[in-house]
């Protein structure tokens, strides 16, 4: 009788910290805090009346890996159009109320999965809580209450002179006690801000305050360079302490730039498992080969790819063959060639002309032998 084969256990991806114990609630179909993946989310910037534009804006989110979007509601036509687009979107909607708390009942009574409040531009928001909560609760609808620096409470600001972490906080936990004063408990809190520091700070201190489920983001964070460093660097500090559940990088830049930038923080700290990895050289007096060419070139090649596979492109001797040997797929260049590794052992050397070519064909053929049922998402792009 042939010997059982049980195999190995599949290691867990190590983590810089146990996640922190939040609340559970449902957004749609996507569960968000307790135990649940570190969800990603964006927001459509077309106008919500235009329905066909804005469902076309959510199918490429989805497409890109978007886990929930949030749709602006400040209009009579942008409610009218929550029903529809509640309808026919692949991903959970949220509904972005601010002045208006007669648009809350609108989106909730449109089949939106949840409706994001601001409680410092709503006036007398706190008398509407009672009603929001029963409502919401009758429909299995959740909230987000959505503290923004830019939209504090008038009476905070002037106990603190600005929107101070204490300031923010101070505005969340009220606003969560009035809903759980009502017996609501399915809302999530973000307490955002410009300045990363004071927005981590801010997470500090709201996650020992309660298990609410929270949501990150620096608000107004700037053009795609500059916020994907603000959000990354906010993110990786809280993320990495295990606070967080749900994550929105603010970009000036289309909505999908935003999600793939999400979802590049989440895998780099291990909490969403790793796909295409493009790991490179930058480069260096070693070099013998283009390896600015070599990288730009197969990062092309191979960006219709979404596997979870490690491809290194080395361009010396020095790093490059412990580099590739470690990787799925690899090149250490020298002398005008290359010689290729798949799975730790070399299999051909190549002229430098041939390089590009042929990584990207043993890509295509481990891609295949892992069928099509292996994992799918975005290219993750690193330097070494």
């Amino acid at each position: 009788m042939p010997a059982l084969n049980i195999g190995m256990p599949k290691p867990q991806p190590v983590t810089l910290a146990p996640r922190r114990k939040s609340r559970q609630i449902r957004v749609g179909k996507v569960l968000v805090g307790g135990d649940a993946p570190v969800s990603v989310q964006s927001m459509t910037t077309t106008p919500t009346p235009n329905i066909n534009a804005t469902l076309q804006q959510i199918a490429e989110l989805t497409a890109s890996g978007c886990d929930i979007v949030r749709v602006a509601v400040p209009s009579r036509d942008d409610a009218e159009a929550l029903p529809i687009i509640a309808k026919k979107s692949q991903i959970p909607v949220i509904a972005d109320i601010h002045f208006q708390p007669n648009y809350v009942y609108a989106a909730i009574d449109a089949g939106c999965a949840a409706v994001r409040v601001n409680p410092g531009n709503i006036r007398k928001f706190d008398d509407q809580v009672k009603q929001i909560a029963e409502r919401a609760k009758a429909a299995g609808v959740s909230i987000r209450i959505g503290v923004n620096a830019g939209s504090l409470d008038p009476r905070l600001l002037e106990k603190y002179g600005k929107a101070t972490p204490e300031a923010l906080v101070e505005s969340a936990v009220w606003e969560a006690s009035l809903f759980e004063e009502h017996d609501f408990h399915d809302f999530k809190i973000s307490v955002k801000h410009n300045d990363p520091v004071v927005m981590v700070q801010a997470y500090r201190l709201l996650a020992e305050r309660g298990d609410w489920p929270l949501h990150l983001g620096v608000t107004e964070a700037g053009p795609a360079f500059q916020g994907t460093i603000k959000s990354a660097t906010a993110f990786g500090i809280l993320l990495g302490e295990g606070i967080g559940d749900t994550i929105r990088v603010s970009l000036s830049a289309p909505p999908v730039e935003e999600v793939k930038v999400g979802l590049q923080i989440l895998q780099s700290l291990n909490l969403r498992e790793r796909k295409l990895e493009i790991v490179s050289c930058p480069s260096c007096g070693r070099a013998q080969v283009d390896v600015y060419s070599l990288a730009e070139n197969v990062t092309e090649g191979l960006q219709g790819m979404s596997v979870p596979l490690r491809v290194a492109v080395m361009g010396c001797v020095v790093n490059g063959p412990g580099e590739a040997r470690e990787a799925d797929l690899g090149v250490a260049s020298g002398n005008g060639k290359g010689q290729i590794f798949v799975k730790g052992q070399v299999i051909k050397t190549v002229p430098e002309s041939e390089i590009v070519a042929t990584l990207i064909e043993e890509a295509n053929r481990i891609a295949d032998e892992m069928g099509p049922g292996a994992p799918t998402g975005t290219p993750e792009i690193v330097t070494v």
